[in-house]
């Protein structure tokens, strides 16, 4: 049987990792909170004292982090885990990062005889809990297929985006697509209630329109016109606006570095800053209505 390492057991991370049990994988796990390590010790997970711990005998290891400098700080240099591992185990970072950070993670793991994918993913804390999210993968096709099974146990699409790197690339593209919509709805619907419009007939309309997207049909950010969407519960849980800003943030760099045209993500991303800057860095990201309607 295959032993898998995994390191992360956030919001996201946590309910990966149950899944995998669900699904009858043997996994050890790691996280800074005691908390998220009961919740899996009790769902029948074996506990590690330390990531160099969570590691020893796995196969394969896979990292669920909030950013670049996490996932650096895990990896590389003396103490990392890279210089710890038995050449051929296969490394999975499934942390939406810097690409140049997955390629420069990615290199010192072929250095060192490892394997390595980057494996964003998309879909959010709902897709991570039922088990559909989409992985965005960079890396070999070869070790991406000794990974699908493990995917497969957590979500519902696998795409190989290209090589190392490609997977943060594609998801980078993603996420700013992503807060470019949410903000155009939010807007949208903000104008139309300053208008008299109902906001649950206003997003039936446009769902059914050429407007309609996925932030309008299955995340609305107007409070009570999606039953299980995170406005309806006071923008708690999901995604949070800060982690959109951080991607929005990433996608700028990306485009200053291959010379992309970025107005757009630029601006959402400077709607993200002040929202954040306002306090409401822990809601979830269509919070950013705030910033459009005032009750």
């Amino acid at each position: 049987m295959t032993h898998t390492a995994f390191i992360g057991l956030g919001n996201m991370g946590g309910p990966m990792a149950l899944n995998l049990l669900r699904k009858g994988f043997s996994i050890k796990v790691f996280d800074l909170s005691t908390e998220a390590m009961q919740r899996l010790a009790e769902a029948g997970a074996a506990v590690a004292t330390s990531a160099a711990d969570c590691v020893a005998g796995a196969d394969i290891v896979l990292s669920m982090l909030p950013a670049s400098h996490h996932v650096e700080g895990l990896y590389l240099g003396e103490n990392g885990l890279l210089a710890q591992l038995p050449q051929g185990t296969l490394v999975i970072d499934c942390s939406t990062i810097a690409a140049a950070s997955a390629i420069k993670v990615a290199e010192a793991a072929l250095a060192a005889g490892l394997r390595m994918l980057d494996a964003p993913v998309s879909g959010g804390t709902a897709g991570a809990a039922a088990g559909t999210l989409t992985f965005i993968v960079g890396g070999e096709a070869a070790d991406l297929e000794q990974a699908r099974p493990l995917f497969e146990a957590m979500g519902k699409n696998v795409f190989l985006a290209g090589g190392h790197g490609a997977g943060q690339s594609a998801k980078i593209c993603n996420n700013m697509m992503l807060g470019i919509l949410m903000a155009g709805t939010a807007e949208a619907l903000a104008l139309g209630v300053k208008s008299g419009l109902d906001p649950k007939v206003l997003s039936e309309i446009m769902a059914k329109s050429s407007g309609r997207n996925w932030a309008l049909e299955l995340y609305n950010p107007w409070p009570g016109v999606m039953e299980n969407a995170p406005a309806s519960r006071g923008y708690s849980g999901g995604f949070m606006a800060e982690l959109m800003l951080k991607d929005l943030g990433l996608a700028e760099q990306a485009a200053l570095a291959c010379h992309a045209a970025n107005p757009l993500g630029a601006l959402a991303r400077n709607l993200y800053e002040e929202h954040v800057a306002d306090g409401h860095g822990k809601l979830d990201f269509s919070s950013i209505l705030k910033r459009f309607y005032r009750s």
